[in-house]
C-alpha cells in the first residue's frame, strides 16, 4: 500500500506495507532499558477475594495493573509540560500523528571533561540543508545493547543547547533520539536543550515534542521516512510511545 504526503512543495510517496518500529518494548523486570534511577516497570494481577487477574494462576481472565515511569522505563514522547509550571499534557497538544521525518546517524563529540555531546555543527553536517517536520537522531556506535542498557549514573551523550536551537531554526517540530535525554544526566536543573527546543519560557512551542529512548537498527538507512508517532491518551506531560517509520516507495 502506497501513500502520498505533500511537504515543502514536494509530494513524497511512502510504502505503508513496510513499517519499521523504532520503539523499545516496555518489559517487566530489569532486562530492559532504564534511566534516571526510575523504578523498573511492574505488572501485577488484580486480586479481590477469590478473584485473581491471571489465567496462569487460575483466573478466568488476565486483568493486571501496570506501574511505570514514562520517562525512565522506555520509549516515550514528551511535551513542554515536562518543564512547565502550567502542566500542559501531551494528549492535549499532539493532535497530528504523521510527519515527514529525516533519519541521521551521528557520532557524539568527545569533550575534555569526558562528556559526549551532539553539537550544532554535527547536525548541520548531517542534515546538509534537508528540512523536515521531524528529525530522528541515531547515535554511533549503534547496537542492540541500547534495548537493555541501564543509563543511570553513566553520563550518556546528550544534545548541546545550540544544536537544539538549530533544529527549531529549521522548523523541526518533533525530535526523536536514542538517548535517555536531550540534556546532560546531571545538569543542575538547567535543562538547556529542552528549553532551547521548546523555546521555553519566552515563546513555548506547545505542539513540539521530544521522543527519547528510541532504537533504530543499523539495517535502517539514513534518509527520508514517514513517521507515525503513536501515544496513549494519557493526560500527562509524557506518554509511552510507539514511533513507526515507513520508507519511501521504490521507483518502478
Amino acid at each position: 500500500m502506497l501513500a502520498n504526503f505533500y511537504f515543502s512543495g514536494k509530494t513524497h510517496c511512502f510504502d505503508l506495507s513496510q513499517p519499521i518500529d523504532i520503539s523499545i518494548p516496555l518489559k517487566e523486570g530489569i532486562d530492559t532499558v532504564n534511566c534516571f534511577y526510575a523504578p523498573f516497570l511492574e505488572i501485577e494481577p488484580v486480586r479481590a477475594g477469590s478473584f485473581v487477574g491471571d489465567v496462569r494462576q487460575g483466573g478466568v481472565v488476565n486483568f493486571k495493573n501496570v506501574k511505570l515511569n514514562p520517562h525512565g522505563n522506555g520509549t516515550h514522547t514528551e511535551c513542554v509540560g515536562h518543564i512547565s509550571e502550567k502542566g500542559e499534557t501531551l494528549n492535549q497538544h499532539l493532535q497530528n500523528f504523521f510527519f515527514i521525518a529525516t533519519l541521521i546517524s551521528v557520532y557524539p563529540q568527545q569533550m575534555p571533561n569526558a562528556d559526549r555531546i551532539i553539537t550544532r555543527t554535527t547536525l548541520q553536517d548531517a542534515l546538509m540543508g534537508v528540512q523536515s517536520e521531524a528529525v530522528i537522531i541515531r547515535t554511533l556506535p549503534n547496537d542492540d545493547h541500547k534495548l537493555t542498557r541501564h543509563y543511570s549514573g553513566a553520563n550518556p551523550p546528550y544534545l548541546h543547547h545550540e544544536a537544539a536551537a538549530f533544529l527549531t531554526e529549521l522548523g523541526v517540530q518533533h525530535l526523536l533520539l536514542d538517548l535517555p535525554s536531550v540534556d546532560r544526566e546531571q545538569d543542575e536543573g538547567k535543562l538547556l536543550a529542552h528549553k532551547a527546543f521548546w523555546q521555553y519560557p519566552n515563546n513555548p512551542r506547545l505542539d513540539a515534542t521530544i521522543t527519547e529512548l528510541v532504537y533504530v537498527p543499523n539495517a535502517v538507512k539514513d534518509g527520508i521516512y514517514l513517521l507515525n508517532l503513536m501515544i496513549t491518551a494519557l493526560e500527562l506531560d509524557a506518554s509511552p510511545s510507539k514511533p513507526v517509520l515507513y520508507p519511501m516507495a521504490k521507483e518502478k
